[in-house]
């Protein structure tokens, strides 16, 4: 009786581990579209950094997003649990932050900024402010974290909805993990590409192979620069898609309305598929973006109000 029983549990352990896998793959596949976003949206936030800071404010980063998501995966099985009807909503928040993060951005040049700011910003020690604007791309990149954390987290507790209580948390924690070690460790590779350009053009000798790296390296050199910069542009428009699709999907008669103009693209000749895929995308982005606006516009009318009561 007991060798039968410790067999059970071994057939009823085993087909645990089967059902997680196979859910596991499935939110993978459904969270991999946020992923590609998380990770352009956080190279760029860490882009700019000084070299011997980029892999530390990357580690910084990846500890803050292993915290958001410490918190969300809790939260959001208490939430599923006790009140269902809030996810949509709270994700909505979310994606109208990450809206107006975006936009705050484009606008940053025409928004008006307290006097003597910069003044004094200047009359501070230069390792002070490199310190200061480190530690605002940290808080900031781990604040943008915790959104598209969210959304992954969201996403994955709807794929194991329907399992039993212990299936859904190690599902939820090994995506949690995956991506966040994902992620980092890809944005790490990015930010210090350029110094693996430079470690080929030192390590190669004369060999056939050796002249291989050094083009290979002077390469990689050539293109860090420009595919950093263009990671500003790339996490911009993350964030309206990202949000924007967030947005879009919590109002059901718009998420349909993207769909139904979406379908009949598929129909064109030669381009009529990717134009079908990328059109929700580019309809979420503007959404995004007349979100942001809207958002901004309310934030600083509210920054107006109050400065006047305080003068009053």
């Amino acid at each position: 009786m007991a060798g039968s029983s410790f067999f059970a549990l071994i057939d009823d352990i085993a087909s645990i581990l089967d059902d997680v896998s196979v859910m596991t793959k499935v939110a993978a596949k459904k969270t991999a579209g946020v992923l590609g976003d998380d990770l352009a949206l956080n190279a760029q936030q860490v882009s700019g950094v000084n070299a011997d800071r980029e892999l530390p404010v990357v580690w910084a980063v990846a500890v803050g997003s292993l915290k958001n998501k410490a918190i969300l995966v809790p939260a959001a099985l208490a939430i599923s649990a006790l009140a269902p009807w809030a996810v949509t909503p709270l994700l909505m928040l979310g994606g109208a932050f990450l809206c107006f993060e975006g936009f705050e951005k484009l606008a940053h040049n025409y928004l008006p900024h307290e006097e003597g700011h910069h003044e004094a910003a200047a009359d501070d020690a230069d390792d002070a402010d490199a310190a200061s604007g480190e530690q605002d791309k940290i808080k900031g990149a781990i604040r943008t974290d915790f959104v598209l954390s969210a959304e992954i987290i969201a996403i994955t507790l709807g794929t194991v909805a329907g399992a039993p209580l212990q299936q859904q948390i190690i599902v939820l924690v090994g995506i949690a993990l995956i991506m966040t070690v994902g992620v980092y460790g890809v944005v790490a590779g990015i930010v210090k590409l350029d110094d693996g350009g430079l470690y080929l053009l030192r390590t190669s000798g004369n060999s056939g192979f050796g002249q291989f790296k050094q083009r290979v390296g002077r390469a990689i050199l050539v293109a860090a620069p420009y595919m950093m910069k263009s990671l500003t542009v790339i996490g911009t428009v993350a964030m309206f898609m990202v949000g924007g699709g967030i947005l879009t999907h919590g109002i059901p008669p718009v998420h349909h309305w993207i769909a139904d103009v979406s379908a009949p693209l598929a129909a064109l000749p030669a381009v009529g598929g990717v134009l079908s895929a990328i059109a929700p995308a580019i309809v979420d982005a503007v959404f995004g973006v007349i979100a942001g606006s809207v958002v901004l516009l309310v934030v600083e009318a509210v920054k107006r109000v109050l400065k006047l009561f305080r003068k009053n």
